[in-house]
């Protein structure tokens, strides 16, 4: 293969008994079924900054991608349950019950609470049925999902951090307090509103505000991908993940996609989505600190108002080292998503691996020959 194609940078998402493999113009989708054989689609990627040519710019493309990526990423997730749990055609008189499971899929989706690998809960058949009934029942199943967990996201990663770290400011004298004021006729629900109000009390962000409210928000994320971590159908999926990072590192070593070649590679990748993580909470406190306001409501807005600002941005430095990955700054930006990922991927079995090898060989078969050499999302 020539040294242009190898160039190309192919990044992946783990889904159920499966792997999703992207290159920067064509993805494919590789899944394992109950019988053992494996089956695949694969199609180019819509070029969206052809049509859009904004969508070029710095920090819009990254927006852009995320944004693509999502999408691609719940597409991936339905095609794989259908596949799961297609042989169970029998089934079409009984009725489904539907179980909630941790939807934290690693890869090309895992900017948790930014694209398709969101935190939160994704309806998903504990029991069989029809093909047809579950092509329905997944496609609302996204849905639902989507909107659930953009709202569990902003409750959990941006209300619940910012509140905390307000009443901390407070409670620990790190921030001026409103005068207390003593109720006429004192009562447990007069005082404890007049408390309320006092650890509410806006406090201006700073740096060290955003800095103690990111490592909050940086917690509760580790709470939860550990906590999840030791369900039996996430570990797999995790496995899954493994694989796909072992397959990326195969490709970029220049090295045939073959089993054995697959399984001595790390599954700790520097540009997996789990480092852009730790990246976008770097930028959120640097943008944070620079435009706040003597509000709570108002802070909270302008904190959803930045995260496709932030997102971008943080895309940009990803981008911009992916093309360095030997200096320093590389290093130190990624080491931190790098350790965490000792969580979030599991040493893969061989099957697995050769589910990984044949979304990217099916995903490579649809790019471009002669292709310009281009960043595709995080692995």
């Amino acid at each position: 293969m020539s040294t242009p194609e190898r160039d190309l940078i192919v990044g992946g998402q783990a889904v159920i008994e499966g792997v999703m493999m992207r290159t920067p113009n064509a993805y494919a989708i590789a899944v394992r079924k109950a019988d053992g054989s494996i089956v695949n689609t694969a199609a180019p990627l819509p070029k969206w900054s052809d049509k859009y040519p904004l969508l070029k710019l710095p920090v819009l493309r990254g927006g852009a991608v995320l944004i693509q990526s999502m999408g691609l990423g719940i597409k991936a997730l339905n095609y794989s349950a259908n596949v799961a749990f297609a042989e169970a055609e029998e089934a079409e008189e009984k009725e489904v019950k539907v179980a909630l499971s941790p939807a934290v899929i690693e890869g090309e989706g895992d900017f948790a609470g930014l694209t398709g690998a969101v935190p939160g809960l994704f309806p998903v058949p504990v029991e069989k049925k029809p093909k047809d009934e579950l092509k329905k029942g997944t496609t609302a199943a996204a849905a639902g999902s989507i909107v659930f967990a953009l709202i569990f996201n902003v409750l959990l990663f941006v209300a619940a951090p910012l509140l905390l770290t307000n009443a901390l400011f407070i409670a620990a004298g790190w921030a001026s307090a409103p005068a207390a004021v003593t109720p006429i006729e004192p009562a447990w629900y007069t005082e404890a509103w007049a408390g309320v109000r006092t650890y509410l009390h806006p406090v201006r962000p700073s740096v060290a505000f955003n800095l103690i409210d990111g490592m909050i928000r940086m917690t509760f994320f580790l709470i939860m991908i550990v906590s999840f971590s030791f369900l039996k159908d996430i570990r797999r999926v995790f496995q899954y993940h493994g694989a796909e990072h072992k397959t990326v590192f195969t490709w970029e070593s220049g090295l045939p996609l073959t089993v054995d070649n697959a399984r001595p590679q790390p599954r700790q990748h520097p540009r997996c989505g789990t480092s852009f993580l730790m990246v976008v909470m770097l930028v959120a406190i640097v943008l944070f600190s620079v435009i706040k306001f003597d509000s709570l409501l108002l802070n909270f807005l302008i904190r959803l108002a930045l995260m496709p600002v932030v997102a971008g941005l943080s895309y940009e430095i990803i981008r911009l080292s992916a093309k360095k990955e030997s200096s320093w700054f590389f290093r130190v930006m990624t080491k931190p998503g790098v350790w965490l990922q000792n969580i979030t991927t599991q040493e893969p079995d061989d099957q697995q691996l050769e589910v990984a090898i044949e979304a990217l060989k099916e995903s490579l078969k649809l790019e471009p020959r002669g292709a310009e050499p281009q960043p595709a999302p995080l692995s």
